[in-house]
């Protein structure tokens, strides 16, 4: 008996944010119809114009605007920022220095340091236990 091998696919949302775009800027009909694992391996690989803009100049969604500002998605919350943002208005949001941004990236930061920490602890631990590190 021979098995068909079926077209693995997955919902526009879902590709656009396996690419890191911004779902509603996306073209018509790739928000319209099933991405296939080939066709979202042909698009990370070479990107067609509306993809390379897209990630170049947004509008950007909030995991991306996060990461660019560093900040955590809450953070953006907290500062008032729900909406996608576009590369000028992060650069904007970057020379303004915000005092939410000033804090949240402060937080951030200290959010780091302490996952830092109890990395290099619980690797001590386990040396000392004679454990492998996982």
């Amino acid at each position: 008996m021979k098995s068909q091998q079926t077209t693995q696919t997955m919902k526009p949302a879902t590709a656009a944010k396996k690419l890191g775009v911004y779902l509603p800027a996306t073209p018509a009909e790739f928000q319209e119809g099933a991405v296939s694992r080939a066709e979202l391996n042909e698009l990370q690989a070479n990107p067609p114009e509306w993809l390379r803009e897209l990630r170049r100049n947004g509008p950007h969604p909030r995991p991306v605007v996060a990461a660019k500002l560093g900040v955590s998605i809450a953070g953006l919350a907290r500062g008032g920022v729900t909406e996608a943002l576009t590369t000028e208005q992060i650069k904007a949001l970057k020379k303004d220095r915000p005092e939410w941004l000033e804090k949240e990236r402060a937080t951030q930061a200290e959010v780091r340091k302490e996952a830092a920490r109890i990395k290099k602890r619980d690797a001590e631990r386990a040396e000392q236990s004679g454990r492998p590190r996982p």
